[in-house]
């Protein structure tokens, strides 16, 4: 089972919680966090992303993890954050496009990550692990929230959908792209028991988002347990809990500098040579996340979209082995047969003609980026189902990079969870 953990949050004073929280810190460059500082000094960004306020110092000068403690205690000694009286959870809501997302903020043990009822589908790289590293330690708090899904065996989403009823939240804010973000506090008894009991019928849970943030959580408790410095806070990070089918889950979207050296009717033809159909898609709604597919069929197909000279193409193709759970992905074929064997892009992390858009953004995206002549080919990814995520992690499998876009994305500042 994942046992859970009351904790007591560090979370704007009601009259700040529409100006503290802010994106993650890993979806913003340091200059585009330092514009959004610029505008709002109150932002949490300025916790998460120090860098940001120091641009003559290497990003990961020791000086950068002091000047975020400074921040962040600063913040709470002036009373824009406030530590509650007590330990309790808090339930998560956003609502997006109209569709509404709630799920339940807690801790987990460190333990649970290490003994695998933790799981992850995606590696970490050693760098972005450090960085947080780091700045969990010099700040003694988690400023990030960590995305578990769960499969609900009791209805558990309901329950925790009743707390928040006719109830006002404890912070609120509104995105700049008009996603609303509100938390509530659940501080009675009988209700943190029954949640507690609830979770106790849950095996595992699973990392949607925030793979560095969690092992960087790991990394700090092992590191103070060796410097005899360890709490027992410092052996639990913060998660927020969604129910498996009730998140949004889209593509990832690729960007291809050029071709390779092949002209259009060229790539074309190496794609029918390799057995893909292709064929012109027609107008698409560029408001839309995702291409509507044309393709149908009995048998399981590979489908994706390229854009290239101002026409949309779908390519498919039937699935070879659809009991391969990673092979069989979409992200895996395009990356193994095409960028890879056609393109000759055999680095997906670190090729510089390679790049990546989330999925959340309209497709006028990538047909603006291509139109522009920045890049050659985009390719719209379809979703991967949430269950094969959850199936890939059961097995310890590894998904390629960018192959998911979970939604709602949180915000950090709404809640922390301190360490010290």
């Amino acid at each position: 089972m994942v046992q859970i953990y009351r904790f007591a949050a560090v979370r704007p004073e009601r009259r700040y919680s529409g100006d503290i929280p802010s994106v993650p810190y890993d979806v913003v460059t340091a200059e585009e966090a330092r514009e959004c500082i610029e505008k709002n000094p109150l932002s949490f960004l300025r916790v998460s992303r120090p860098d940001a306020e120091l641009p003559d110092l290497p990003p990961h000068d020791d000086r950068v993890y002091e000047r975020a403690r400074e921040v962040f205690y600063g913040l709470l000694a002036d009373g824009r954050l406030q530590k509650d009286p007590e330990p309790g959870m808090y339930v998560y809501r956003a609502v997006q496009d109209g569709e509404e997302f709630v799920g339940l903020v807690c801790c987990v043990a460190t333990e649970e990550y290490e003994n695998r009822r933790i799981r992850r589908h995606e590696l970490t790289r050693y760098d972005k692990e450090e960085d947080r590293t780091r700045h969990i330690d010099a700040v003694g708090a988690n400023t990030g929230l960590v995305f578990l899904l769960y499969r609900d065996p009791d209805d558990i989403y309901t329950a925790i959908h009743s707390l928040i009823d006719g109830a006002e939240p404890d912070g609120s804010t509104t995105t700049v792209s008009g996603v609303l973000h509100q938390v509530y506090r659940i501080a009675d008894e009988a209700a943190l028991s029954h949640l507690e009991g609830l979770f106790a019928t849950v095996p595992e849970a699973y990392i949607a988002d925030g793979h560095h943030r969690a092992k960087s959580a790991v990394n700090v408790a092992e590191r103070r347990r060796e410097e005899g410095r360890f709490t027992e806070e410092a052996g639990r990070f913060m998660v927020v809990l969604f129910a498996r089918d009730h998140v949004r889950i889209h593509g990832y979207s690729r960007l291809v500098t050029d071709l390779g050296g092949l002209t259009l009717p060229g790539f074309i033809d190496a794609l029918l040579r390799a057995g893909w159909s292709i064929r012109p898609h027609g107008k698409v709604d560029a408001s839309e996340y995702q291409v509507r597919p044309l393709a149908t069929g009995d048998e399981p197909l590979h489908v994706m979209h390229f854009y290239m000279q101002g026409t949309w193409y779908e390519v498919s193709r039937p699935v070879d082995n659809p009991a391969d759970l990673i092979g069989s992905l979409d992200v895996s074929v395009l990356q193994k047969e095409v960028l890879e064997g056609m393109l000759g892009i055999n680095d997906p992390r670190g090729d510089p003609r390679l790049h990546y858009m989330g999925g959340a953004k309209p497709l006028t995206g990538l047909e603006r980026l291509v139109d522009s002549g920045e890049y050659a080919l985009a390719v719209a990814m379809q979703p991967v189902d949430v269950e094969t995520v959850l199936a890939i992690a059961d097995a310890d499998g590894v998904m390629p990079p960018k192959s998911t876009w979970f939604e709602p994305k949180l915000l950090s500042g709404l809640v922390v969870h301190t360490i010290d």
